[in-house]
């Protein structure tokens, strides 16, 4: 008998968009909310050495690399995406790397739900329900932002130079964000089809 547990999230049950636009939900990843002093070197470079990645150097901007990605959240606060089974070694390594100084390491795996948006409407589709300019001019690969999308908050970054956009969103909040973009795709595609 298999008793394995399959991780669910708020949207296991809610089928993807697909077609000209895609919306899918991200599979359930690891999530750490990290939160330090970057004026402290030690902590600067404990945190390299646990995670064999920089802090993003500037407000609202993201680095990445071998499936870890962290978003810069506030001037003390990044937040940490990595695969599920990685979380528990990572957070016990940024202990020991940051042992003896004021830092908080916390998981929020569970907290939050990952859209991504994609096709050729996906700025306009974004900006049916965010005041936040997704312009490529203005938004580009390697930024992030908290916004919101209607009544929502969210994280939203470009997935890359394409329209594309990754959304992190509250459970409580994601099958109203997720039915909203849903009716926006529709929207959009048939707008799209008078003209």
């Amino acid at each position: 008998m298999d008793n394995l547990i399959t991780p669910r999230t708020a949207l296991s049950d809610v089928k993807s968009v697909s077609g000209k636009h895609k919306l899918i939900e991200v599979p359930l990843n690891g999530k750490i909310n990290l939160r330090g002093n970057p004026e402290n070197a030690a902590f600067i470079k404990g945190v390299e050495s646990a995670l064999g990645l920089t802090l993003p150097p500037a407000a609202n901007t993201t680095t990445n690399s071998a499936g870890l990605h962290i978003f810069w959240l506030g001037p003390d606060e990044w937040l940490i995406h990595l695969p599920l089974q990685a979380v528990e070694e990572k957070i016990n390594a940024l202990r020991d790397a940051l042992e003896n100084q004021h830092v908080a390491i916390t998981e929020i795996s569970d907290y939050f739900s990952v859209l991504e948006l994609s096709g050729p409407q996906s700025r306009e589709i974004i900006a049916s329900a965010s005041p936040f300019d997704t312009r490529p001019q203005h938004f580009k690969a390697g930024q992030c932002t908290q916004t919101r999308f209607g009544h929502a908050s969210i994280l939203l970054w470009p997935l890359d130079d394409t329209p594309a956009f990754g959304l992190q969103i509250r459970w409580s909040y994601a099958q109203y964000v997720h039915a909203y973009l849903t009716e926006s795709i529709h929207n959009a595609e048939a707008l799209k089809q008078l003209l």
